[in-house]
């Protein structure tokens, strides 16, 4: 495990712990319960978050997603016509995507080789696949563990042939990650609704969240909340099409496919870096 993915499990803990005390607990208080010097722990969390932990702490409550409606809600409708998510991490990445066509998806993505990967990502491990023309799944295992998570990516493309070649992806995702620049090509694997659901998600620039009611806006079908919610749900690359920034319009969280822990953990993350 590198240093981002031993800062996230660490922060991980944390999370549960600053849940647990509230945000009244200090410093010390979240560096003695980890067993690190109150030093030691600063240091490693604010590598991790870019902000002190008092800071994120604030990020992490649970209307820290109502705060976000409220002060960084994107209309995206807007979005499209300002071009505001030029500002976000995946267009200065340079993202470019295709979608195979419906008879594929249909087969079940018959024929088509898929390879595979684990790495080590800032929200702890992550499973990445791609084809030859781009990143076609990533899943974070934290919360689900190994197995299931592997089984639920392969499960999406039965018809695929499967072979584990991390070296092929090893580029993609560091830059995914952040961790050197360059295109992060996606090849989407999804039904035509979900590929318009997902391409509506990439509006969403990084720090600010919408509703999943202002994505059927978006795309043309203002009474389809509840299908834009499974299509959100279903999106089969994490983090490169951000459905974490989809919220409730009540301000909840929702659901995220990967455990809330780890929504959370990357809203609060977001949110830091745009601060910073």
């Amino acid at each position: 495990m590198d240093e981002n993915g031993y800062h996230y499990e660490v922060m991980r803990r944390a999370i549960a712990m600053v849940d647990e005390a509230g945000p009244q607990a200090t410093l010390e208080d979240l560096a003695a319960r980890m067993d690190m010097s109150p030093a030691h722990f600063q240091r490693i969390f604010s590598r991790w978050a870019g902000v002190s932990p008092k800071r994120l702490q604030q990020y992490l409550t649970l209307g820290h997603a109502k705060a976000l409606l409220e002060e960084r809600f994107t209309t995206l409708d807007t979005a499209y016509a300002t071009g505001l998510s030029g500002s976000g991490r995946l267009h200065d990445l340079f993202l470019r995507w295709e979608a195979m066509s419906p008879g594929e998806f249909a087969r079940g993505a018959e024929g088509l080789t898929i390879r595979w990967g684990w790495f080590d990502s800032p929200f702890g491990k992550a499973l990445v696949m791609g084809t030859d023309k781009g990143i076609c799944g990533m899943g974070f295992a934290s919360e689900a563990g190994d197995e299931a998570t592997m089984a639920d990516l392969r499960g999406r493309w039965p018809g695929a042939d499967f072979v584990e070649d991390p070296a092929a992806l090893a580029s993609w995702a560091e830059r995914a990650f952040g961790r050197t620049e360059g295109e992060v090509p996606l090849f989407l694997i999804g039904a035509p609704f979900q590929i318009k659901v997902w391409e509506a998600l990439m509006r969403i620039p990084s720090g600010h969240v919408t509703t999943y009611s202002e994505i059927a806006q978006a795309i043309g079908k203002p009474r389809a909340v509840r299908a834009v919610g499974t299509a959100v749900g279903r999106n089969p690359v994490s983090l490169i099409i951000p459905c974490h920034r989809a919220l409730r319009k009540s301000g909840g969280l929702g659901g995220y496919h990967w455990g809330l822990p780890v929504k959370r953990a990357i809203l609060a993350w977001e949110a830091a870096r745009l601060e910073a």
